[in-house]
């Protein structure tokens, strides 16, 4: 078997194996107000994922080397495998990092040249949409290739750290039968009420302790906050004072129509009628 699919086979379900108890442990994290990304939380993260990547690569790798290559690895796999693993990736993933980060830098540049040269001697009127999406295609592309090409090398690297424990392991003797019988054998819990139970009580456990760390989480604002609004007292309404002033409101309005009225019936009266019910020709008379 080539060293990238040994790779393959072993690191795709140990990753799949880990990831519940991971996402477990994340929101425990969380509900206890930590980021499982950075601080602390971080740190917490790092800390439980190291046993619990050791016991998966030690059951994944075992499967696929009795099942694929037919061998019984020496006892200690996972420990072994995850030691050369993580030094190995601790190298050699930073390293992708930074050549994926140039190939995509150095493939955006030629792009957006390539676009721009279309643009001044060709197709001027080139929509930005559609040079958008074109652009996107185009270093898209290349830094995807650099990313597989890179994870390739990756993969490459880790199943030939694994080939000298496929070479120490043992044959395994016997028909197929026996040897399904075997796999099978390790896969199956001697006592599966115990592991049942445990189990269970493991997950209650959890749920406890998620739900003591869930009023850290509960949403209320920062100590830093300034309240811009006051509380106002809740005004009691007495019906027959609401009456009452509706009266005197009412009242009022009546008297101030009433006075509207009179000045416009005064400013109606003629000329003549004004000046006969004058005071000074009342004197004349």
């Amino acid at each position: 078997m080539s060293n990238t699919k040994l790779g393959l086979l072993i690191v795709w379900p140990t990753f799949w194996t880990g990831f519940p108890i991971k996402m477990v442990v994340a929101l425990l994290l969380l509900a206890a107000h930590m980021h499982p990304w950075e601080g602390s939380g971080l740190f917490i993260m790092l800390l439980v994922s190291i046993p619990v990547d050791i016991w998966a690569l030690g059951i994944c790798a075992r499967t696929v080397l009795i099942d694929r290559l037919k061998v019984d690895p020496q006892p200690g796999i996972g420990p072994n495998l995850w030691i050369r693993w993580a030094i190995f990736s601790a190298l050699v993933i930073p390293a992708i990092t930074i050549v994926v980060s140039a190939v995509t830098e150095t493939a955006k540049s030629v792009v957006a040249s390539m676009i721009e040269s279309l643009k001044e001697h060709v197709y001027p009127t080139f929509p930005v949409a559609e040079q958008i999406s074109v652009e996107l295609v185009m270093w898209g592309s290349v830094a995807t290739i650099a990313l597989i090409v890179c994870m390739l090398g990756w993969l490459y690297g880790l199943g030939w750290l694994a080939q000298p424990l496929v070479k120490n392991a043992k044959p395994l003797k016997g028909t197929k039968e026996d040897q399904t019988n075997f796999w099978d054998s390790l896969r199956i819990p001697a006592d599966q009420p115990l592991l049942l139970t445990a189990f269970t009580g493991f997950g209650v456990v959890l749920v406890f302790i998620f739900w003591v760390l869930m009023p850290a989480t509960t949403p209320h604002p920062h100590e830093e906050y300034e309240y811009t609004f006051e509380k106002k007292e809740v005004a009691i309404v007495e019906p027959k004072k609401v009456l009452t002033e509706a009266e005197q409101v009412l009242a009022k309005a009546e008297l101030v129509v009433k006075k509207l009225q009179d000045e416009k019936d005064g400013n109606s009266k003629n000329p003549a009628e004004a000046v006969e019910s004058s005071p000074e020709a009342k004197q004349k008379k």
